[in-house]
């Protein structure tokens, strides 16, 4: 693994310890490669904070005698210079993630970082399609593309994330060994942690993806990525993106209509339909049942809503 470049601005010490931090991260934790970027994007910038608060380049005895002051000056000099609270809270995240891992390999203490308060983020609630934007923006009669075989991949892969409630990620890693008969079936989905889920395929979206492999141009083997670019390699995400960035523009839709709206609507409107909370959790691959539980804070919303707009005594 190619050390990062901000690492010249680390003592040597320090800079090969952060680079096996990042690699235990990747390798041992299974953390996405998004996250392992962000944090080291954190880091970079709490490195060179403390070059400036300590007079030069930290070294891992630095860290190990850092105080909880020393933390919450580098979050109130990124506070003055107009972060917000989400991206201050997961930079100290970052940050805590490699001290306590320098603690573990027997470098100093995470006592000072832990004793420093997580900046607190108002959770935004999810912003979920209304059921009939979702069954449109699933449809591949509405899809935009110029050619029949990629319309049929658009529509199979937003069937899977609103049918199944799949992340991006998840459903452009299923391989063609892995999709379930066109009567549907249950999907082993890899996610989050290398955590592994069973979700189940509806026949309407299993049918899609059948669809899609009847029109595809290119050949495939088993364990190849069942869906395909314009020249035959996996799928970018972006392309899917700007589907349904094109499908916002030709609906009518709102700019919070994206990819990942599909996945909060499936869990929207399972549980608007009387799923339970729990199975819904399993579904979506969550740790936590908290996480979960921000999607009833979404149905009373659109509950309250419904009686302002039809009681008489709401107005």
């Amino acid at each position: 693994m190619s050390k990062p470049e901000f690492l010249v601005i680390m003592a040597p010490d320090l800079a090969d310890a952060v680079a096996r931090w990042a690699a235990a991260l990747a390798g041992v934790r299974r953390v996405s490669p998004r996250t392992v970027e962000a944090y080291g994007r954190d880091v970079e910038q709490w490195v060179r904070f403390l070059t400036g608060h300590l007079g030069g380049p930290p070294t891992l005895a630095d860290i190990g005698g850092l105080k909880p002051a020393d933390f919450r000056a580098f979050l109130a000099g990124r506070r003055r210079g107009g972060v917000g609270t989400a991206t201050l809270a997961r930079g100290l995240a970052g940050v805590r993630s490699l001290v306590r891992f320098l603690e573990r390999e027997g470098h100093g203490s995470s006592a000072a970082v832990s004793a420093v308060k997580t900046p607190k983020t108002g959770r935004r609630l999810p912003k979920p399609l209304a059921v009939g934007d979702a069954l449109q923006v699933t449809d591949e009669r509405r899809q935009l593309a110029e050619d029949p075989w990629v319309s049929a991949r658009d529509a199979a892969v937003l069937g899977l994330l609103y049918g199944s409630g799949l992340r991006i990620s998840e459903a452009l890693a299923i391989r063609l060994a892995e999709v379930p008969p066109p009567t549907g079936g249950l999907l082993r989905v890899l996610g989050k942690g290398g955590k592994i889920r069973m979700v189940p395929v509806l026949p309407t979206v299993a049918e899609a993806i059948h669809v899609y492999l009847g029109l595809c141009p290119y050949p495939m083997s088993a364990d190849m990525p069942v869906f395909r670019g314009a020249k035959g390699g996996p799928l970018s995400p972006r392309l899917i993106q700007l589907a349904m960035q094109r499908l916002r523009g030709a609906l009518g839709l709102p700019d919070t209509a994206t990819p990942h709206a599909l996945r909060h609507s499936f869990a929207t409107h399972l549980l608007g339909a009387g799923g339970d909370l729990r199975a819904i959790q399993e579904l979506l691959g969550h740790a936590s049942l908290g996480t979960t539980q921000m999607y009833t804070a979404v149905d009373t919303a659109r509950l309250v809503r419904a009686w302002e707009d039809a009681h008489p005594r709401a107005r």
